[in-house]
């Protein structure tokens, strides 16, 4: 989580022209001023927010497990604070230029060319936000006369964190201009904007009737366009939302202000900043570099030993956080540090954490498969008996290209452990390797919910660094807090946006009408498999898997049932093909997570990270053309 990162990169915010040259600007200098202040009003309550979360959520499961009196107002005072950190977050992400977004294009161009993309970019962020202010506004005024549930606050409280978000990442795009763009930059972006925004007006009565052409228009070309751009991503989906709604159907702006609302304040998101906390507490108390070194005598010797640590790692954490950006998270800084020093490519490395998160989608207690289970009236037993074989086919194929490009590595300088050594190795990583099971079994017993439960980790691992470890500097705390709030921001406020473009595609009809095609399509139950793994490949893509299964799990399962095809054997393809989709480049949100995780930039990780999920594609065709690696266990009960 402290890794360095280049200024060309994608996270950083330096692109465009030199801050030096302005330096005597008097613009410039109001600029600065205004961003200086932004960042104190953001971070410092950021921070505050993610510490009373930790505390709150501790002190909810402690009142509930060991005294048996749970704090009835705690999930609602826990709500309205995550709402608050999320959007506060993303002020804070955008202020670091760490939203997620694709900078390869822009990089390439000449300067000059490149400063006006820069220009345009910040043109493209004041427009979405410019949309967002009024109709946040507006909603947050008609929450005022609802009440909280157990607190009894004014629902308007939690509702206030958007647009007063808005509104400053209105004045930190103001202050890019004024710090780093040109008079005629600016000139020439507000005027090409400005023709788009009246080409679309006139153009609204010819667009209405054709629903095709218009999604086609707004959620392809649209939303491409933009990415490539280098604008940030949850730019790109909700500016295409708003101009979508505003253009084509007339429906009020509040709905996209809500739906955001609903798809990024859920409390299973909270596991989110928890995990991601946890993972970079666990990186600066020591944790992860001592199951680092005994894993690294264990197997670290063999070429391909610690990329083979990180696929088994995520498939023994996943689904214990409800989220694969908070398993990405809890894996990453344990593992990258180790395995850059052995001279792994960053490119690759993000490569195999997104492609094993992929893997591990139908790994219990996932929440997709929990979600199936209650949309569809599955089995969640039956789904979670039959999602680890799935995840094992996905393991073994990975693990068939890292065997290949490992195949040659050079091992000069890495010598075997001794057996001193790895028992050495092993006692001192013995408080480190019981986290994921005190985790697992915390969850498993009914002591804390996977949203809570990453508090108890970060307990254990505060009390096991500072008493056993003994290596933390107290002056690390601060930046990780900032650093957790500002990458939690970035993801939450990309799958509100995907979640408002969601509900968009389904006003289009655009679900329905996917579901008749499907049903309608060739090869009996072997084409409609087929197809459906194509189809949520392209869904998951872009919307995450929750939302996705909400929208077509309740048209699709029964043309499956009726088509003969087993219910848990129609899930894993859905599942596993979501997840193929959701870290595929260009337009998946989970690589785009595994990058910001990483702290790399996503064309250099997409240069690298097609054999991966090639892999994945011929185990989801084996999971397709062998429907016992998802019902075998069921049939052997």
């Amino acid at each position: 989580m402290t890794s360095q990162v280049h200024p060309e990169q994608v996270f950083t915010h330096d692109i465009g022209l030199p801050e030096d040259r302005f330096a005597t600007s008097k613009l410039a200098r109001i600029g600065s001023a205004l961003e200086t202040t932004i960042k104190w009003m953001t971070e410092v309550p950021a921070a505050i927010l993610l510490l009373a979360e930790v505390l709150l959520l501790l002190a909810n499961v402690t009142c509930r497990y060991i005294f048996a009196a749970p704090l009835i107002w705690g999930d609602e005072l826990a709500s309205i604070l995550f709402i608050w950190l999320s959007m506060l977050g993303a002020v804070v992400a955008l202020r670091r230029g760490e939203h997620m977004r694709l900078s390869m294009f822009v990089a390439r161009m000449t300067p000059r060319n490149r400063a006006f993309a820069e220009t345009l970019g910040q043109f493209i962020v004041m427009t979405f936000v410019l949309l967002l202010v009024r109709p946040a506004t507006e909603w947050a005024m008609d929450e005022w006369i609802i009440s909280t549930p157990a607190l009894d606050l004014p629902n308007a409280i939690p509702a206030a964190a958007i647009p007063v978000a808005a509104a400053l990442m209105l004045a930190l795009a103001v202050t890019r201009l004024l710090e780093r763009s040109s008079l005629r930059d600016c000139a020439k972006s507000f005027v090409l904007v400005a023709v788009i925004a009246a080409v679309l007006y006139f153009a609204r009565q010819a667009l209405a009737p054709l629903t095709a052409i218009s999604l086609i228009l707004f959620f392809a070309v649209g939303v491409i366009t933009i990415i490539l751009l280098g604008v940030p991503i949850m730019v790109a989906f909700g500016v295409c939302t708003f101009a979508y709604l505003a253009t084509v159907t007339g429906a009020p702006l509040t709905i996209v202000v809500s739906t955001m609302n609903q798809g990024m304040s859920s409390l299973i998101l909270l596991a989110v900043p928890l995990f991601i906390l946890l993972g970079a507490l666990m990186e600066a108390m020591g944790l992860a570099e001592a199951m680092i070194r005994f894993l690294a005598s264990l197997i670290g010797h063999k070429r391909g030993g610690l990329a083979y640590v990180l696929i088994a790692a995520m498939y023994l954490v996943s689904g214990i956080s409800g989220s694969k950006v908070a398993d990405m998270a809890a894996l990453a800084p344990g593992l990258f540090p180790e395995m850059k020093k052995r001279g792994a490519n960053e490119g690759d490395l993000v490569a195999m954490l997104s492609s094993a998160a992929a893997m591990s989608e139908t790994i219990p207690p996932s929440l997709v498969l929990i979600t199936i289970g209650s949309v569809t009236g599955v089995s969640i037993a039956a789904l979670f008996t039959g999602g680890f074989m799935p995840a094992v086919v996905g393991a073994v194929a990975l693990a068939a290209v890292i065997w290949y490009k490992s195949r040659n590595e050079i091992l000069h300088g890495v010598q075997r452990a001794s057996r001193a050594e790895f028992v050495r190795a092993l006692l001192v990583s013995l408080p480190a390797l019981a986290l994921p099971f005190v985790i697992r079994a915390a969850v498993v017993e009914g002591v804390a919910t996977a949203t809570e439960v990453a508090t108890i980790g970060i307990a254990y691992t505060c009390a096991v660094g500072l008493l056993l470890y003994r290596r933390f500097d107290w002056r690390r705390l601060y930046p990780i807090l900032v650093e957790t709030a500002s990458l939690s921001g970035a993801i939450l406020i990309i799958i509100g946006s995907a979640t408002a473009m969601g509900w968009a595609l389904t006003q289009s009809g655009f679900s329905a009408n996917l579901a008749s095609l499907m049903m309608a399509a060739p090869g009996g139950k072997l084409g409609f498999l087929a197809i459906s793994a194509v189809t949520f490949v392209v869904l998951g893509s872009f919307l995450e898997g929750i939302p996705a299964i909400v929208l077509f799990g309740p048209l699709l399962f029964p043309i499956a049932r009726a088509m003969g095809i087993s219910d848990v054997h129609y899930a894993m393809v859905v599942v596993f093909a979501m997840g193929l989709g959701l870290f595929a480049p260009p337009l998946g949100l989970g690589f785009y997570a595994a990058c910001a995780v990483s702290k790399v930039d996503p064309s250099t990780a997409m240069r690298r990270v097609w054999p991966y999920l090639g892999a994945l594609a011929a185990a989801l065709i084996v999971i397709v053309l062998v429907p016992w690696v998802s019902v075998g266990f069921l049939h052997a009960k």
